[in-house]
């Protein structure tokens, strides 16, 4: 079934169950390259309890389990858009209601893995791109920062916490972006560049 069926198979269910169903769309975009942002309610299913009654009135309880998958954005290979990439975040996890604390750890996260795609990645040529992709769940905020490099490997990355390091720039992107998510890994694209995931448990 396509997103438009399922917003409308939702709608309709609503309607037939008797409660009120309204999707929000919020339209605006970061400055990005060929921008795509939707948002996309998988309606998997929907539980009915009925609860009680009062003076011939029923009660129900609808539970609905859903997934909402959120934005896919393009950047050029430019400093600036580090910057433009954790305002798109910010921004959408504003909407998610996330908390301030948990948002500044994403929020570096974000910036280090952007600017590992920009400048070592790409190695800043502009001829190359930067996608970003949120989706959120219920249970997790998951972001994917993808590169058109030749890829690496993170575990040649210098441990910044050894006493050998610790006056070495490298490795700290890396230290901090495992340290603020639950969840990172990086994988080879078959198609080119390398892939980084990072999971937020919500």
């Amino acid at each position: 079934m396509s997103h438009s069926g399922e917003i409308e198979h939702l709608a309709s269910y609503s309607k037939a169950n008797g409660f009120r169903f309204e999707l929000f769309l919020d339209t605006r975009h970061a400055r990005v390259l060929n921008p795509r942002s939707s948002v996309a309610l998988k309606f998997k299913k929907a539980e009915t309890h009925t609860i009680g009654s009062w003076h011939g009135l029923v009660f129900l309880v609808v539970t609905l389990e859903t997934t909402l998958v959120t934005t896919e954005l393009k950047f050029p290979s430019r400093i600036e858009a580090v910057g433009e990439a954790a305002a798109a975040v910010t921004e959408f996890m504003n909407r998610l209601g996330i908390t301030e604390e948990v948002a500044f750890g994403v929020d570096m996260a974000v910036r280090e893995a952007v600017t590992n795609a920009v400048v070592h990645g790409n190695k800043l040529d502009d001829a190359k791109t930067v996608e970003l992709k949120l989706r959120n769940t219920p249970a997790v905020f998951e972001i994917t920062v993808h590169d058109q490099g030749t890829g690496f490997n993170p575990n040649d990355v210098p441990d910044p916490t050894k006493d050998e390091n610790l006056l070495k720039t490298s490795g700290r992107g890396i230290f901090f972006m495992r340290n603020f998510m639950d969840e990172v890994d990086w994988v080879a694209d078959p198609k080119g560049g390398t892939k980084v995931r990072m999971i937020k448990k919500l």
